[in-house]
């Protein structure tokens, strides 16, 4: 019989297109996080990201989690969820607060936080994350602890999120229906860049570009926070429809052979390689066709084309140029067929390399590949225990907003509950 949850425990719930996905980790004293069990089921309720079966996702979620109980030895009561469906807002809001140049105190801080919150406003859509990122003092840009130090004015960059509410509470009423408390819900990137990225690449300025079932986000990371984001109705289920439909095919099927036999690159003796097609309705008498490796590679590399195009649109929208040492990341099940990286690279002319998630001791091989990288960054994101500034009573307090040309800052005016 499974025992009660024990104190630090953390429980990751990734509902993505294709397959739900759960990881229970303890948090140590000194930071590390071990994996405790892990779940997985084959999601059939989420259509590129959103819900579109609330019975089929709820039954999803209930059996991943309960699999990773089973593993774990312990029952959990509530979850960190990824939402990686399209429409997410990223941008940062600056705020300034006049100090007279007496020692910055922690009431200070306090006081100009509440006032952060209370300068933002969705305007119709749900804050999915509200966070201090760093601070300035008299203009110095990039100071993460400025207590103690003598300030006339000090400043916070605050780094918001948002998205359409109705798919975000569709999640939560699916997970809450398998009787899981919902702690927060994540917008995907922000977890998936912290499993797969250095600081010091969210830092200098990085792309992340996460390959889903059905969705591909593109995200930009510079001083060391999400810059910006964009969101791609195209993923790697698309290259196993296509299959599917060249060769007359069923999904399963088509789905198998490009994990094994597929590739982002083509090779001469992929003409002489020879795959047996199982046709769509085996049991009507008809012969499956037989097709080369070069024929399979040919109708994935068709679809790759349309994929990296959009991509490099949204990169140029999102301005990422390409100076000497930019690189991107590609993580997501996507990122696992073979020869990806090389291929990206050639279409998108900057470095690539495939991102798996890192920081959790313990990680089961099955699920350290890029596929499992947004549920390891839940897990790392919840054991970071990160201010929120939804969570601040309210303020009057009067600020100086910076920078009133930012995204955010326009759409963002006063902010009102998550919920």
């Amino acid at each position: 019989m499974a025992k009660t949850a024990p104190e630090g425990l953390i429980t990751a719930l990734d509902v993505g297109s294709s397959k739900v996905s759960a990881l229970i980790a303890q948090r140590g004293d000194d930071g590390t996080l071990v994996v405790l069990g892990t779940g997985q089921r084959e999601s059939r309720g989420v259509k590129r990201g959103y819900v579109a079966d609330m019975h089929a996702t709820e039954q999803a979620i209930r059996e991943a989690v309960e699999q990773a109980e089973r593993i774990a030895g312990t029952n959990i009561e509530n979850v960190w969820v990824s939402f990686s469906a399209g429409g997410l807002i990223s941008d940062i809001v600056k705020l300034e607060a006049d100090l007279g140049g007496h020692r910055v105190e922690q009431s200070d801080i306090d006081e100009l936080l509440k006032a952060g919150r209370d300068a933002i406003d969705p305007q119709g859509k749900m804050i999915l994350h509200a966070q201090p990122t760093r601070y300035t003092v008299d203009g110095l840009a990039g100071v993460k602890r400025p207590l103690g130090l003598h300030a006339d004015r000090l400043g916070v960059d605050i780094h918001v999120v948002a998205t359409d509410g109705s798919p975000v509470r569709n999640l939560d009423h699916c997970v809450r229906s398998a009787h899981l408390e919902v702690r927060s819900i994540i917008a995907a990137p922000v977890a998936t860049g912290l499993a797969c990225l250095t600081e010091e690449e969210r830092e200098l300025g990085v792309a992340l570009v996460e390959i889903g079932a059905g969705v591909t986000n593109v995200s930009v990371f510079a001083g060391g926070v999400l810059a910006g984001l964009a969101s791609i109705p195209m993923g790697s289920a698309d290259v196993t429809d296509d299959i599917a439909t060249a060769f007359g095919t069923a999904r399963h099927w088509a789905e198998r052979t490009k994990c094994f036999h597929g590739s982002a690159n083509l090779s001469p003796r992929d003409n002489h390689e020879m795959i047996d097609v199982t046709p769509a309705l085996p049991d009507d008498g008809a012969e499956g066709a037989r097709i080369t490796k070069a024929q399979l590679n040919a109708i994935i590399r068709q679809r790759l084309e349309r994929l990296m195009g959009e991509i490099q649109k949204e990169l140029r929208k999102l301005g990422f140029q390409d100076p000497v040492g930019r690189q991107i990341v590609l993580t997501g099940g996507g990122a696992e067929l073979k020869g990806i990286a090389d291929y990206a690279q050639q279409a998108l002319g900057s470095a690539v390399r495939v991102g798996r998630p890192k920081g959790l001791t313990a990680l089961p091989e099955a699920h350290a590949g890029p596929a499992f990288a947004t549920l390891a960054g839940l897990a790392r994101f919840a054991a970071t225990d990160p201010i929120d500034l939804r969570s601040l009573e309210t303020t009057h307090t009067m600020v100086t907003k910076a920078s009133p040309g930012a995204l955010m800052q326009r759409i963002f005016a006063a902010f009102r509950a998550n919920y």
